[in-house]
């Protein structure tokens, strides 16, 4: 089942990185055209089917349920992450996890705004405990510049960048 799955996922990649197999992993959830349900999410709609909620108000809340119950499963992760310890602080504390999506509006298949979560410290870089707004037509690739640059990378664009994005307030 799904939630065994994500997991068992979570579990390999907090050994992998414990025992420092790797320091990135990429982890997709879920494909966005898959059919799945999450009937432990309130609702029995697909999760690509309620994303083409057509503005209609209960359908919105059938696709916001099934992502508040997937998103959910991200606390498994960031607990284990926390209670592993590598020195002198926890793997939680020394990562950056990204969490986010490929669409803003998945009704419209706008890419624009894609919703996009910073877990973790990143050994400090990171302050946490924040909520940034990005300005309208902000590229999602301004974030990865500024992680790039934080973890000491010199590039001067990354995909459609336009310039740093301040991860800080």
């Amino acid at each position: 089942n799904w939630d065994e799955h994500m997991e068992l996922m979570f579990d390999l990649q907090v050994v992998a990185l414990q025992t420092d197999m790797t320091r990135v992993i990429t982890f997709i959830t879920g494909v966005d055209q898959e059919n799945r349900t999450h009937p432990e999410s309130g609702t029995s709609k697909s999760w690509h089917g309620a994303s083409h909620h057509g503005n209609v108000p209960a359908a919105i809340m059938d696709y916001n349920l099934i992502n508040t119950y997937r998103l959910g499963k991200q606390a498994y992760f960031l607990d284990k992450m926390r209670n592993t310890m590598e020195g002198d602080q926890n793997l939680l504390d020394k990562s950056v996890v990204v969490w986010g999506s490929s669409m803003g509006d998945p009704n419209l298949h706008n890419h624009r705004r894609c919703p996009l979560l910073l877990l973790g410290h990143g050994n400090g870089m990171l302050e946490g405990n924040m909520h940034i707004k990005a300005a309208d037509g902000t590229p999602m690739a301004n974030v990865f510049l500024s992680l790039m640059h934080k973890f000491g990378l010199k590039n001067n664009t990354f995909g459609d960048s336009t310039g740093e994005f301040a991860l800080s307030v």
